[in-house]
C-alpha cells in the first residue's frame, strides 16, 4: 500500500540540488552582460551590458555571503532591466526593431499599412507581421516619450501574458527568474519584438491545457498575427486539446490539474456483492470520444486563423508587393537588402559558405517541420508542459536551420523550456511517496 511518511533527519539535511540563480549562475550572467558590454557594436546593448554587469556581480556577491535567494534575484534585476531601461528612456535609445515597431504603427494610422511601399536599406524593412504595430499606436497617437515607448508595452504584454499562463499561486518567483535571465533582461531594456509572441505562445498553450479552445485560439492568434514565429504554436496546440479531449472521454483529467497535486480518479462503482471496485467506463466506441477532440481542435484552429486574418489581412490587401517584400523576401533573404539576422548558426553558415547552402538549409528547415509534425500525430502531447517542450524543440530546430537567423531568437525556446518547468510544482519537500508492503 502506498502511504506518505515524512522524510528522515538524515534525508532532510542532504545537499538540495543545484539550481539555476547561485552564486556561479549570477557570475556567468555578469561575464555574458561584460563580454556584450565590451564586444558589442550596438550602442543599446553597450549600455545595457555595462548595467546588467554590475547588478549580476552584485547578485553573485550577496548569493556567495548566504544572503537570501530573493534578495540576489532582485539586485540581478533591478541591474538587468529597470536601471539600464531608464537610462535607454531618458537618453531615447533603442534597439532598431522598437524603432520599427513605431514607424510601423504611424504608416498604418496613415496609409492604412504599416510597409514602407519601396524600402531600400535594411532598415527600411518591416519584417514582422501587421499586428505588431499595435505596440507603437501610443506613440503614434500621443507623440514619442518615456511611457509612449513600444519597448514599454512589448515587455508589458510578455509579462502579463506569461503570468497569466502560470499556474495559480506564487507566480513572482518564476516572473523575476525569467525577467533577470540574460536573454530576456536585454530585449525588455533594447526593445525586443519576440517576447510578447513567446507570452502568448505560453498562454495559448496554457488556455488549451485547461480546455479553453476558443480562448486559446485567440491567444494564439493575436501571436500568429505578430510574427511568423507564432504560427507552429497553432497545431501543437490542436494536437494538445485533441488528445486532452480524449483522456477527459477515457475518464483520465485533463491538464487543469496538472502540478498542483491533482489526484481526481475516475468513478468507482460496485457491480456486485462480491465483484472488486472498477472504473465505470462510459462505452462510447472510438467516434464518440473522437468526436468532443475534433471538435475542441476544430474551434481553436477556426478561432485562431479568424483572429490572425482579422488582423493581417487589412494591411496585407492594402498593398500586397509590400507586404511580400517585407514579410516574406526579407526575412528569406530573396531581396538586395541583406538582412542583420546573421548569427552564425548552422542554417546561415550553409547558405553563406556552401555552393547550394541556402536550398541545403531550407531541405533541412522542412525536414525538422516534418518530423515535428509527425511526432504530434504518432505521440501527441498530454499536457500543456509536454506541447510547450514540442514546440519548443520545433523553434530550436528551426532557429538553426533558418538561413537569416540570430541568437536572440533563442529566447522563444527559452521561455517556453522555463515555463513548462514551472508548471512542474514538485510535492511538499518533507514528504516522500513510498511504496510499501503492509502485512500483519
Amino acid at each position: 500500500m502506498a502511504t506518505t511518511t515524512p522524510l528522515t533527519p538524515p534525508d532532510q539535511h542532504r545537499e538540495p540540488p543545484p539550481r539555476l540563480g547561485g552564486a556561479l549562475w549570477w557570475a556567468l550572467c555578469a561575464t555574458a552582460a561584460l563580454g556584450l558590454a565590451v564586444f558589442s557594436a550596438l550602442g543599446p546593448h553597450r549600455v545595457w551590458g555595462a548595467a546588467a554587469a554590475l547588478g549580476y556581480l552584485a547578485a553573485a556577491l550577496l548569493t556567495a555571503r548566504g544572503r537570501s535567494p530573493r534578495i540576489a534575484g532582485a539586485v540581478a534585476l533591478a541591474g538587468a532591466v529597470p536601471l539600464p531601461l531608464l537610462w535607454l528612456l531618458a537618453v531615447d535609445l533603442a534597439q532598431l526593431e522598437a524603432r520599427v515597431v513605431a514607424r510601423s504603427a504611424g504608416l498604418l494610422l496613415a496609409e492604412g499599412t504599416p510597409y514602407l511601399q519601396h524600402p531600400v536599406a535594411p532598415e527600411d524593412f518591416n519584417p514582422y507581421l501587421p499586428g505588431m504595430a499595435v505596440f507603437g499606436l501610443p506613440e503614434a497617437l500621443a507623440g514619442p516619450g518615456p511611457f509612449t515607448d513600444p519597448r514599454l508595452w512589448m515587455g508589458a504584454a510578455f509579462l502579463g501574458a506569461l503570468a497569466f499562463a502560470l499556474p495559480a499561486g506564487d507566480r513572482s518567483a518564476p516572473l523575476r527568474w525569467i525577467a533577470a535571465c540574460p536573454l530576456v533582461a536585454l530585449p525588455l531594456a533594447v526593445g525586443g519584438v519576440d517576447l510578447p509572441v513567446a507570452g502568448l505562445m505560453c498562454l495559448g498553450l496554457a488556455l488549451a491545457g485547461r480546455g479553453r479552445a476558443g480562448a486559446a485560439g485567440l491567444a494564439l492568434g493575436a501571436a500568429a498575427a505578430l510574427k511568423w514565429t507564432a504560427w507552429p504554436a497553432i497545431p501543437v496546440a490542436l494536437a494538445l486539446l485533441a488528445a486532452a479531449s480524449r483522456s477527459t472521454s477515457a475518464g483520465r483529467p485533463a491538464d487543469g490539474g496538472e502540478g498542483r497535486g491533482d489526484s481526481r480518479r475516475p468513478a468507482v462503482r460496485r457491480e456486485g456483492r462480491g465483484d472488486s471496485r472498477r472504473p465505470a467506463v462510459r462505452r462510447e466506441g472510438l467516434g464518440g470520444s473522437r468526436r468532443p477532440a475534433d471538435r475542441a481542435a476544430a474551434r481553436c484552429g477556426l478561432v485562431a486563423l479568424l483572429t490572425a486574418a482579422a488582423l493581417v489581412l487589412p494591411a496585407a490587401l492594402r498593398d500586397p508587393g509590400a507586404f511580400r517584400a517585407h514579410v516574406v523576401d526579407f526575412p528569406l533573404g530573396l531581396t538586395d537588402a541583406v538582412s542583420s539576422a546573421a548569427s552564425p548558426l548552422p542554417g546561415h553558415l550553409l547558405a553563406t559558405h556552401v555552393p547550394g547552402g541556402r536550398t541545403l538549409a531550407l531541405l533541412l528547415l522542412g525536414v525538422s517541420a516534418l518530423l515535428v509534425a509527425l511526432s504530434l500525430l504518432l505521440r501527441p502531447p498530454a499536457t500543456a508542459s509536454d506541447a510547450a517542450a514540442r514546440l519548443a524543440l520545433g523553434l530550436l530546430l528551426a532557429i538553426a536551420f533558418m538561413p537569416a537567423s540570430r541568437f536572440g531568437y533563442l529566447v522563444h525556446p527559452l521561455v517556453l523550456a522555463v515555463w513548462a518547468a514551472a508548471r512542474q510544482t514538485p510535492g511538499h519537500p518533507l514528504l516522500v511517496r513510498v511504496g510499501k508492503q503492509v502485512s500483519r
